[in-house]
């Protein structure tokens, strides 16, 4: 089914608008060894998919290898990440997180985690969080195909 363009630039505009304010709202809260929001994608990226390349990082993200490179350094200096030879490859590093990592975005989401938790059920109804519930893997979706 093909959507009219206005439809479409409308449903456009309007998550432009709702996703940027909710995303602005949550980087306000502070959570403990905050992170850049490169770092935070970097690691996020590593928890889902799981050791990978920094440069299959950086293509991931959209970012220059070098952007990459001193995000990446920045991380590994505080011990969030850590790099070991690829089994199947020695030549190849592949990165990970540390169990430090791992604390400190479980952390991160957490605190932002929390403070939704609390905007939705003090705000939303059983119907809305359904609905909210039901939209979260089309946004994901979305933003993968962007």
């Amino acid at each position: 089914m093909v959507r009219e363009p206005a439809e479409v630039d409308q449903v456009a505009a309007a998550l432009q608008l709702s996703i940027g304010l909710l995303l602005r709202r949550l980087r306000q809260l502070k959570a403990e060894g905050e992170l850049t929001l490169p770092e935070s994608a970097a690691m996020a990226r590593l928890d889902r998919s799981g050791p990978t390349t920094a440069g299959a990082l950086a293509r991931l993200e959209q970012i220059s290898p070098q952007s990459m490179g001193a995000t990446l350094a920045g991380l590994e200096g505080r011990g969030l990440l850590e790099r070991n030879a690829d089994p199947r490859d020695g030549r190849r590093v592949l990165l990970s997180l540390t169990e430090a990592g791992q604390r400190t975005l479980r952390s991160r989401r957490n605190v932002r985690t929390q403070q939704l938790a609390r905007a939705l059920g003090a705000e939303f109804s059983r119907a809305e969080l359904d609905q909210l519930m039901a939209a979260a893997p089309l946004l994901e979706r979305l933003a993968q195909s962007i």
